[in-house]
């Protein structure tokens, strides 16, 4: 009977890994369509887990930093099969898109084909910042439903726009979630208390804050006489921003752009907005985006093909990482968390500090793009297509790339 329990549940979680790499080529579109996808694939038609579960892990993305679809997938990976499963699934998710983006980085100077390749792209790049319009159009209709959220968007755009610093943007989200959490909670809620881990060994939570801790002070300790010293501080960069970033891939843009090309300048504006537009017609994950950053960041210092493939690799697992581990952790503990009111009405400030940073980024990468009739029409007609119809983002891309190859 024991045997047959487990070979039942051996075969569960293949058929699980199976699904997750139908799931993982199939996922077009973002964080929103991903979640829609999971409910119709792994709780309607699998049920690995139920509606409320699915939407609860979801919740706790939001009010995590890292990449949203990452860690509900993960999540449920968890509740199917521990943290193996978990392991794996994450693996199957994010590798295909990340080798792909890697691999164009390195085509992208490995053949000597550049100017063919940018002219081929000149209608991808305003495409591109029509996508970070709507994106941004979308995010504020859905967020900034009240006065205090649109005056922390507006603060935080201008903000942003003004001081042009990486180390900005975790000012402003702790401030933009201790307004709405001060605002928003009652006074009587705020004086509750009660006991959160309290069947947690103290040890396992100062071990998890050891090694998160850990990986982000290595590009401080590193000495940059040291051979290794850039793909370590790359990915004590990437990993930083892991921690930081909260709403998942469409607020990634912005703190990318910032930091990698208007404060470090490892690759320029016209090869950023390809890479992303790029990105854009696969499925998967957007964090796989950072996996073109790190491999054109090693091109432009220099290094080989090898030194880009390690790019890529220390890009992925930095961006990705904060996010793996604080998923991992916080699941057992999320019926918890989410007593805590505070907590939980930090989330509107933080989404709205986001929304004003997504902004920025259109407004920051609009400054790139040729100002003429054509470009500005593209950017145009891209961000009415995607508000005012069903066209998806790969199409637009796709549409792109052809009508380069044709003018």
């Amino acid at each position: 009977m024991r045997t047959t329990k487990i070979s039942r549940s051996k075969k569960n979680r293949l058929l699980f890994l199976r699904d997750v790499i139908w799931f993982t080529l199939t996922a077009f579109g973002g964080a929103q369509v991903h979640v829609g996808i999971m409910l119709r694939d792994f709780v309607k038609k699998r049920k690995y887990v139920t509606e409320a579960e699915l939407f609860e892990l979801n919740a706790l993305t939001q009010i995590l930093p890292g990449p949203s679809s990452t860690q509900t997938l993960v999540g449920i990976a968890y509740k199917v099969g521990g943290l193996p499963i978990s392991i794996i699934t994450f693996l199957i998710w994010i590798l295909p898109s990340a080798m792909i983006m890697g691999f164009v980085g390195i085509s992208y100077s490995l053949f000597d084909q550049k100017d063919k390749f940018e002219h081929v792209m000149k209608f991808i790049q305003p495409i591109a910042v029509g996508i970070v319009a709507f994106a941004t159009y979308t995010a504020g209709k859905t967020i900034l439903k009240t006065q205090i959220a649109t005056w922390l968007a507006i603060a935080s755009l201008i903000t942003s726009l003004i001081l042009r610093n990486a180390y900005v943007f975790p000012i402003l989200i702790l401030l933009g979630g201790v307004i709405s959490s001060s605002i928003e909670t009652p006074l009587k809620e705020s004086r509750l208390r009660f006991k959160l881990f309290s069947n947690t060994n103290p040890k396992k939570i100062g071990y998890f804050i050891g090694i998160l801790l850990l990986f982000a002070v290595l590009g401080a300790l590193i000495s940059r006489s040291s051979p290794f010293s850039l793909p370590i501080r790359l990915f004590e960069n990437f990993y930083r921003n892991g921690i930081l970033i909260f709403g998942g891939g469409q607020v990634l843009i912005p703190f990318m752009f910032t930091e990698f090309v208007e404060m470090k300048h490892y690759l320029s504006s016209q090869e950023f907005l390809s890479g992303f537009a790029l990105q854009q017609t696969l499925p998967g994950p957007t964090f796989s985006f950072t996996s073109f950053l790190g491999s054109m960041a090693m091109k432009n210092a220099g290094w080989g093909v090898s030194g880009q493939m390690l790019g890529s690799l220390v890009a992925v697992l930095g961006i990705n990482l904060p996010g793996l581990i604080l998923i991992l952790f916080i699941v057992p503990f999320w019926n918890d968390l989410k007593k805590i009111t505070r907590i939980k009405n930090s989330l509107s400030g933080v989404n709205s500090v986001s929304v004003g940073f997504m902004g920025a980024a259109f407004l920051f990468l609009l400054q790139p793009v040729d100002f003429n009739i054509l470009s500005i029409g593209t950017v145009v007609i891209t961000f009415l297509l995607l508000t005012l119809t069903k066209i998806k983002t790969p199409v637009l891309i796709l549409m792109g790339v052809l009508l380069g190859f044709i003018f």
